[in-house]
């Protein structure tokens, strides 16, 4: 099953719809004329092409309800022909993704796919699409929309430091010690609610901006340091400047 099937039979019914509409317009606003200047003549030719199209778009409409129905949807995508048209659509689009059904990483966003409701949530946020290629294509305009956003890079890491200071105080650490990059996220968004204006995937985009920037250290002097984890679980995953994905479990401040 491929929604791009269905697509190719919709389009052309689309450009009847539109044609009739089109029609129907210029019907009506010649009945309006014809009303208003008194040409009964014209006013009865007019109203029965404007008839005929309205008759037209009927049948266009029973057309197009009819494929949409004939579309099984829940079986488009319990089948896993949803899922395996979004992989290829990635791969032609170069949009990294990693995962399987129903959960996908496509950095810097978190994919799950409900098969029952046939939704998206794209870091919890439901998205109604059916069309892989219309999904892919959204995805990769937001990630070119957050590539050209503005970021600090300095001062994210300025941040980053005043979080790990508190970490370490916290967890009665040593300073210059490797903390989880999972506990500095907590420490500077400390209430959940605010973390769905500022979400780990988000976090994790911010490391890899900084990551890739050219900032080697804090405004007071400090160098810092990530680091990996025997734990895969604590990895946070980003891509590098080239690409490539990296795995940052820990970081580190400390003064050379």
């Amino acid at each position: 099953m491929d929604y791009e099937e269905l697509y190719g039979g919709l389009m052309p019914l689309e450009k009847r719809m539109k044609d009739m509409t089109a029609a129907a317009q210029r019907a009506y606003k010649a009945v309006a004329k014809d009303t208003e200047t008194g040409d009964l003549k014209a006013l009865a030719r007019d109203m029965a092409v404007y008839a005929d199209s309205l008759k037209e778009q009927a049948v266009v409409a029973e057309e197009i309800r009819g494929l949409v129905e004939g579309f099984d949807a829940r079986a488009y995508f319990e089948s896993g022909d949803f899922a395996r048209q979004m992989l290829k659509y990635c791969q032609e689009a170069s949009v990294d993704v990693q995962g399987e059904t129903p959960v996908f990483e496509i950095f810097p966003y978190r994919l799950r796919i409900d098969e029952e409701n046939q939704d998206l949530y794209l870091n919890r946020k439901k998205v109604t699409c059916m069309r892989p290629l219309s999904f892919v294509s959204m995805v990769k305009s937001s990630q070119d929309r957050l590539m050209k956003a503005p970021f600090n890079a300095q001062a994210f890491l300025n941040e980053l430091s005043e979080a790990y200071d508190l970490v370490v105080l916290k967890q009665k650490k040593r300073d210059g010690a490797d903390l989880y990059l999972g506990d500095l996220y907590r420490m500077l968004v400390p209430m959940s609610r605010f973390r769905r204006d500022y979400d780990q995937q988000s976090f994790a985009y911010d490391l890899a901006r900084l990551y890739a920037s050219d900032v080697e250290q804090t405004k007071s002097g400090r160098r810092y340091q990530f680091g990996p984890s025997r734990n895969n679980n604590k990895a946070i995953r980003i891509l590098d400047s080239e690409g490539r994905e990296q795995y940052l479990a820990t970081i580190r401040f400390f003064h050379e």
